[in-house]
Order: structure tokens, then C-alpha cells, then sequence
């Protein structure tokens, strides 16, 4: 039973992580670039959260909506300010700016509320213990697992079933021929940070629920470790994402369970070199022999 218990953690934990780490995918879809500043967008939709919750005293839905929308918004910013002056720029100089993106964001937050942390209301969601087979489920872990998967659903909606989402298959497949077919290649790359930055917003106060402590440096790990996720499932493919965030967090989850919590983040880096070594491509993704 102590397995199911841990499998069912880890499905929580494992969602939040599929949520970041469907941002970083999908954006590397579309303009092959490795967003590190995601983890801190995560970061600002835990805080715009919070201070919703404390400031506005909104409840939970309200709060998720009104941090995907700043982060949203926060996204697109980026992409406009950031990346797109360097959309023809070497990958390096691209991936020298998201590293500068993300610390100016960190400290920018440092500078303008102070380091302290912050700890979330516990009482935002039902926190009852529910026993299933012997399991001890917590009602608050069956609302952050039901509230990831229809944010997964929404946005398989989006991709596939909207003009928007054909846009954005059409660009990720080739940007030019979707040029010339009409489509608005940079409004397309700019909803595509959006979406992605709105599900980052949405992990972030999930995950102020979930472990209750915030503080402006807290998208580091988080970040990284989606980013993991990202690669796990093969990165550029949603399904893989989301597949790739809850194998990760089952993953932590059946480390700290055996007792080895100390090394629950170094296994996820460990996961990141296997991948790599094995399966660069991921779970999802297919081996493409390039010609030079």
C-alpha cells in the first residue's frame, strides 16, 4: 500500500511539472528555443496568486484565472522584448538572453518585494483525508490532479481543434511555408508564449497550495526539473510533456518513499544524463537522421 500511496503523491507532484514543463515544449516547438526564464513566469503566477488570495480575498478559481492572465500577458512580453529582435540571432546569443531574462526577473522580484518568503493560506481548497483500499488520498492532492488534467484537456482542445492551434502546428512545422500561406507567424509565436506562460501560472499556485511556501528564487528547481520532463517525453511534443512531468514526479515520489529524500532532486538530473545518453530524442520523440 506504502507504493500506491507514494505512486498517487507522485502523480500530484508529477502534474505540476507537466504543466511547466508543457510551456518549455511548446515553445521549443515553434522557435527551437529553450525558454529558462519559464521557470520564473512560474514563479510570478505563485505571487499574483497570493497576493489575489491575501490581497482580494478571491478564492482559488479566481486566483488560477487571474495569475494565467498576468503571466499571459508577462509572456508575451517577454517574447516581444527578449526574443523576438533575435529571431534570426545564432542559438547561443538566444540562449545567453533567457538566462539574462530569468535573473532579471528574479531579482527584479527581490528588489521590488524583498526575499522573504510567503506562506499560502491552507484552507483555500478542502483538506480532508479520504481512505481508498487502505490509501490515504488527500482531497486537496484530488483537486490539484483534477485541476492540471483539464488544463492539459483545454489545451489539447486549443491545439487541435481551433484556428490559433492549427496555426501553431503549421508555424512549428515550417514558419515559412506558413508565411506564405497566410498565417501571422509572430502573432502565432506570441499566443504560443501566452498559453504557455498561462499553464506556468497556473502551476505556480498549484504549487503554493501544494508545498505552501513561496519566495522569488523558488522557479529554479521547478524550472529545471520541467525542463527535465520537457526532454524526458521529447521535447517539442505536448503528449510527451505531460507523459514526461508525471513519470518525473512518480519518479521523486518512489525516491522519497524508499528514504532517500535528499536525493529526490539529484535523481531527477540523473533521469536527465539517462535520457540523453539512451534516448536523446525522449519517449515520444523519433530518432531524425539529418543530411548535411
Amino acid at each position: 500500500m506504502e507504493l500506491v500511496q507514494q505512486l498517487v503523491n507522485g502523480i500530484s507532484l508529477g502534474s505540476i511539472y507537466a504543466l511547466i514543463a508543457l510551456g518549455y515544449t511548446m515553445v521549443y516547438g515553434i522557435v527551437r528555443l529553450i525558454n529558462f526564464a519559464h521557470g520564473d513566469v512560474f514563479m510570478i503566477g505563485a505571487f499574483v496568486g497570493f497576493y489575489a488570495i491575501t490581497g482580494l480575498h478571491v478564492g482559488f478559481f479566481p486566483a488560477l484565472l487571474m495569475a494565467m492572465v498576468v503571466c499571459a500577458v508577462l509572456g508575451v512580453c517577454i517574447e516581444r522584448i527578449a526574443y523576438k529582435p533575435l529571431r534570426n540571432a545564432t542559438k547561443i546569443a538566444a540562449l545567453i538572453t533567457a538566462i539574462g531574462v530569468s535573473l532579471f526577473i528574479e531579482y527584479g522580484t527581490i528588489y521590488i518585494r524583498g526575499a522573504q518568503p510567503e506562506a499560502y493560506p491552507s484552507t483555500l481548497l478542502p483538506d480532508k483525508k479520504i481512505e481508498v483500499f487502505g490509501v490515504t488520498i488527500s482531497s486537496q492532492s484530488l483537486w490539484i490532479l483534477a485541476t492540471s488534467i483539464v488544463l492539459m484537456i483545454l489545451l489539447q482542445l486549443i491545439v487541435h481543434k481551433t484556428k490559433i492551434g492549427k496555426a501553431m502546428r503549421a508555424v512549428s512545422y515550417d514558419a515559412e511555408a506558413a508565411r506564405l500561406m497566410g498565417i501571422n507567424v509572430d502573432n502565432t509565436i506570441s499566443a504560443t508564449f501566452a498559453i504557455g506562460s498561462a499553464l506556468a501560472g497556473a502551476a505556480g499556485v498549484i504549487f503554493g497550495i501544494y508545498y505552501v511556501k513561496i519566495e522569488p528564487l523558488m522557479g529554479i528547481i521547478p524550472g529545471l526539473k520541467a525542463f527535465v520532463a520537457a526532454v524526458l517525453g521529447g521535447i517539442g511534443i505536448i503528449p510527451g510533456a505531460m507523459v514526461g512531468g508525471l513519470v518525473l514526479g512518480v519518479i521523486e515520489s518512489l525516491v522519497s518513499g524508499l528514504g532517500y529524500s535528499l536525493w529526490r532532486d539529484g535523481v531527477a538530473f540523473i533521469v536527465l544524463i539517462l535520457i540523453l545518453i539512451f534516448r536523446p530524442s525522449g519517449l515520444f520523440g523519433k530518432n531524425v537522421r539529418e543530411k548535411v
